[in-house]
Order: C-alpha cells, then structure tokens, then sequence
C-alpha cells in the first residue's frame, strides 16, 4: 500500500511506480471515479482528439481517393471494434 502527503494547496504527488502501474504518462490526464464510502478508481483518461488530427495522421498514406458514397457506406457499416 502506497500513502501520500496531502500540501496545504490539496494537491497530492504520485510516485513514479504508481504511475507507472496505471500506465500514466507525463502530460497525460487522470480520470478520477468517486465510489461509495469515500474510495476512488483512478485511471488514464482516454485521449480527446479531434477529427483534424486523426486525418492529418493518415494524410499521404494512400493513392486512393474515397468518394462520398464510400466513406458514407464505410460510417453506416461503423469501424468500432474492428481491426
């Protein structure tokens, strides 16, 4: 079991360990649950980008050009889950 020391700010420093455990990076966000009888589930708070930053990703990765029939077949069919 791991204990911390609370400032007088409220803010409390994890150990790298316990960072590490979580598998949580410099820069990255927390994401913070309150459970019932003052326990917490601290984990990695998923990534928020933007749809800009997925396409500039894979920008020039292709020849192809989709149509617009394409890509709104592709979006009805979903991608979730998939490979």
């Amino acid at each position: 079991m791991a204990t911390f020391k609370v400032t007088a700010k409220g803010q409390v420093t994890f150990r790298r360990d316990v960072l590490q455990h979580l598998r949580i990076h410099p820069g990255q966000q927390i994401e913070l649950v309150k459970l019932p009888n003052g326990r917490i589930v601290l984990s990695a708070a998923a990534p928020q980008g933007k749809i800009d930053d997925f396409i500039r990703m894979y920008s020039g990765k292709t020849e192809k050009v989709a149509t617009l029939d394409e890509i709104n077949d592709a979006a009805a069919a979903g991608w979730v889950g998939r490979p």
